[in-house]
Formats: structure tokens, C-alpha cells, sequence
């Protein structure tokens, strides 16, 4: 009798084994959730699916196709580690068209990109360490770039949302470096009467620093500076507003200058502390038939680049990795068309295609992005059996642990139990990926929640409501053997 009241009572709550493997119904306590935070039932898609089962436990309007956020980087990043490889490595070559004679250079330097997307300030440096101690001091004559090996492509940086000078708005670059941000370095001064302003690194900026020093405390405290840019022969950053004395230090990366401006005062600074000199122009050229590599750099191998990309979200080098793909699958220069045209090449082939799909950019950063949360799974369910499921799950955020989850769900069983893929635009949010229950049977779980009340508490709660009934299903279950 206890059984069966258990299995009564398990069907009362939406929560039978056997009937949730066809549940197409929210299960009590989702309703319940999305009643209180007044959730629509149809603003919401859900797709749950125990691996090793032949169905999904739970599909609430699965099929429809809604915007993901960042979610859609699963996509774009499993398909690369399949295409491209685990070994996968971008490289980046400086050419000249004759040896350096004494130390010196008289002709140009040629830097050629193919698309590194994370060639920061260190790796930049490694790389002229490398050129300067192979005998090269004074360069008289220019930096020449060859950027294409992608299609250079009219991006507006402020047309997503009016924030031009956010790095996430830079448009991708075959030879993109420090993802042409500068940070600014903020630090109360010794007599806590003014604050120092510092550049890193710094591509040759005036600063203005007009900041008055306040005494309040420093929660959003970046919404009391205000950076003016003026561009004119020498690029001029103005700082005003109020820089409260309880912040200490502080950093906000900014893009502040085009992109040639940018790596010419990169390259120019880290040269000089090299002990080189360079005081010529930056051009934009292809590399001549004539010149002889002088020296190839290599980037991390691509599973890092992939960590990089799903732990912190990061739309620029989920954009340079789907013009990598382009040019490497579709043929140079890699644009994003290409890009959209391999990915859907592979889907096709993979049986994972579906009309619904509305590729953009790769990254998320779109209005356009439509996936429904039962192809999202399906891609997931696939990835899970893939050679590359190591590679691509050791890049999703851990709950409770690290990445744009760290903080999240902390005090509940999620806790180190979830790796997913996280996503957050205004009226978006989602999120998508694996559960390993309290025993250790594995889930797919995909929830796309697309309403003005997504952004805020309401999508953290349901968002919590319907992992915690994953693991009400896994102890019902457990309470039945």
C-alpha cells in the first residue's frame, strides 16, 4: 500500500516516472513558481531528458523556436571541436622582405593574423620577445597589417545596444589584440583627495581626469564615472564624475580607439620596453609574395579557447571562432555567412537540422537567434555521446563553482552537480546543459525564457524551480526501487 499511495500521490504532482517520460504538462511545482513571480506559461520552453532514456521526461512547448542569449554558444562551440579538432591552433606570422642588418630593419615589418582569439597583451609580448631577441632592434620603416584572412565586415558597435565603447560590441578581426580594449585602472590617490587614472595597456591616450573623490560606499560605482571620447590627432579620454574613496582599486575595460590606432600604440609601447625602436606608421596590406616568415607564434589549443568562451560568456572570440570556421571549412576570407552555411552543413549531416534555426552572429549578442529548446537539447543529447563531450563539458560553467554560475544556486543540491551554458539579454534568459543527480544518472536540461520578466529575480526562480524538480524526480524514483 505504501507503493502505491507513493506512486498516487507521484501522479497528483506531475512527477510519475512513467508518465513524465511524455509529460507535456508544467509539473506542480513549475506552475507554482511561475505563478508567484507571474511568469506567462507561454513565454517559457522547457526540455528535460535523462540520457539513456528513449524520450524526454519533460517538453513544455519545446518546439518553439525563441531567442537564446548566450546559450547558442554550445552550438557554435561544439560544432567547432568536431570540425576542427581538439589539436586545432591558430597562428599568427611576421614576415620581412630582407634580414635585418646590425639590429636593423630598413623595410617593413609584416604582422599576418588568422583570426587568434585571445591574443591578449602577454601573448602579444611573447611574440615580439621572440622577434626582438632573433637580432631585431630598430625598425625604420612600417607596420604593415594583413588582416585577411577574415572578410572585413561593416559592424556598427553601438547598434545592439548603444554601448559602443563595451568590448563585447567589437567587431571580430583576423588579427584581434587584447579584443582592442584598454583597461583603466583606478586607484585612490595617497592624500584620498584625488584618483589616479592609469591606462593598461596604453596605445598612446591623453587622459583628462576631472573625477571628484566622494565618501559613500561603492556599489555601481562605475555608473558615477562618466568617460567622454574625443577623437582628434591624438585620441583624448576626459573622466568625470565621482569615484568613491571605499572602492580602492578598481578596472573598466573600454574601447576607446579604431583598431589600427590601437595596435600601432600596443605594438609601439611593448616594442620600447623590448629596448627596440619604431616610430613608423601602421598600414593595412596583404603580406607580398617576397617577404620570408621571420617568426610563427601559436595560440592555446582549442578546448581553451572554448573554456574561455562558454565559462565567461564571451562574444568576441565566439565570433572569431565562427569566422574561423568559415575560412577554414568554407574557404578564406571567413565570413560570417560562411560561417552560418558550415555550421548548418554539419547539422545536416549530424541529423540535427532543424527549420526553425536562426543563426546569427554564433555569440548570442542578437535580436535574431531563434533555436527551441528541443533542438537545443537534441544537440546537447548528441554532444554527449560525441568523442569531443570531455572537451566541450569542461568548458560549461559549474554551479555554485565558477564561471557566470558561481554564485548561482549555491545554497541548493545544484551545487557542483550542474554544468551549463548561461544566457542574459534584456526580456532573454537561459540556460542549458547537464545535471548529475544525487545518483549519478546524468540530465539534459534546457529552459528558454523569453519575457520582460526573464532578466530579474523571476528567471533565477524559475530557473531554480526546475532544476530542484530534476532532483525530486531522481529521489522519487530512488524511494520506489
Amino acid at each position: 500500500m505504501d507503493r502505491l499511495l507513493m506512486i498516487l500521490v507521484a501522479v497528483c504532482l506531475g512527477m510519475s516516472p512513467v508518465a513524465a517520460r511524455a509529460q507535456s504538462a508544467l509539473p506542480t511545482t513549475i506552475k507554482k513558481t511561475m505563478q508567484e513571480s507571474r511568469i506567462p506559461q507561454n513565454s517559457v520552453s522547457i526540455y528535460i531528458h535523462r540520457i539513456g532514456e528513449p524520450g524526454p521526461r519533460l517538453a513544455w512547448l519545446d518546439d518553439v523556436p525563441r531567442n537564446p542569449a548566450s546559450t547558442i554558444k554550445l552550438l557554435t562551440t561544439f560544432a567547432a571541436l568536431e570540425l576542427l579538432g581538439p589539436d586545432f591552433t591558430w597562428k599568427t606570422e611576421v614576415y620581412t622582405q630582407a634580414a635585418p642588418e646590425h639590429e636593423t630593419l630598413n623595410g617593413n615589418l609584416y604582422l599576418k593574423g588568422y583570426g587568434d582569439p585571445y591574443l591578449v597583451s602577454e601573448q602579444f609580448w611573447r611574440l615580439l620577445r621572440e622577434v626582438r631577441y632573433r637580432g631585431l632592434k630598430r625598425i625604420n620603416g612600417d607596420l604593415v597589417l594583413d588582416d585577411t584572412y577574415f572578410e572585413t565586415e561593416a559592424v556598427d558597435p553601438g547598434g545592439f545596444d548603444g554601448q559602443p565603447h563595451r568590448s563585447y560590441n567589437v567587431a571580430p578581426s583576423a588579427f584581434m589584440l587584447n579584443f582592442q580594449s584598454v583597461n583603466f585602472l583606478f586607484r585612490p590617490g595617497p592624500d584620498n583627495q584625488s584618483v589616479q587614472i592609469v591606462a593598461d595597456p596604453d596605445p598612446g591616450l591623453q587622459i583628462v581626469n576631472r573625477l571628484k573623490v566622494g565618501k559613500g560606499g561603492c556599489r555601481n560605482w562605475k555608473s558615477r564615472v562618466h568617460m567622454d571620447v574625443a577623437n582628434g590627432k591624438d585620441d583624448v579620454i576626459r573622466f568625470s564624475g565621482r569615484y568613491d574613496r571605499a572602492c580602492g582599486d578598481k578596472s573598466m575595460y573600454r574601447v576607446v580607439t579604431d583598431s589600427g590606432q590601437y595596435i600601432r600604440g600596443v605594438f609601439r609601447s611593448l616594442w620600447q620596453e623590448l629596448g627596440g625602436r619604431f616610430e613608423g606608421r601602421l598600414l593595412k596590406a596583404p603580406v607580398p609574395g617576397s617577404a620570408n616568415l621571420y617568426f610563427q607564434k601559436t595560440s592555446q589549443p582549442l578546448p581553451e579557447i572554448i573554456r574561455s568562451i562558454n565559462k565567461y560568456s564571451n562574444n568576441v572570440m565566439t565570433r572569431q571562432l565562427l569566422l574561423t570556421l568559415a575560412a577554414e571549412r568554407g574557404g578564406v576570407p571567413g565570413t560570417t555567412e560562411k560561417g552560418v552555411a558550415v555550421i548548418r552543413e554539419w547539422l545536416a549531416g549530424r541529423g540535427l537540422d532543424d527549420p526553425g534555426l536562426v543563426l546569427d552572429n554564433g555569440a548570442g549578442l542578437s535580436r535574431e537567434t531563434r533555436i527551441s529548446s528541443q533542438h537545443m537539447g537534441r544537440l546537447l543529447l548528441a554532444a554527449y555521446s560525441s568523442p569531443r563531450m570531455p572537451e566541450l563539458m569542461a568548458s560549461l560553467p559549474i554551479v555554485g563553482t565558477d564561471g557566470t554560475l558561481a554564485t548561482r544556486f549555491a545554497d541548493s543540491p545544484a551545487t557542483g552537480r550542474v554544468h551549463a551554458k548561461t544566457g542574459l539579454l534584456d526580456d532573454v534568459r537561459g540556460l542549458a546543459g547537464y545535471v548529475l543527480d544525487q545518483h549519478q544518472q546524468r540530465w539534459v536540461v534546457v529552459i528558454l525564457h523569453n519575457h520582460a520578466s526573464a532578466p530579474h529575480r523571476a528567471g533565477e526562480r524559475l530557473q531554480s524551480a526546475v532544476l530542484s524538480w530534476i532532483f525530486s524526480q531522481a529521489s522519487l524514483e530512488s524511494g520506489l526501487e
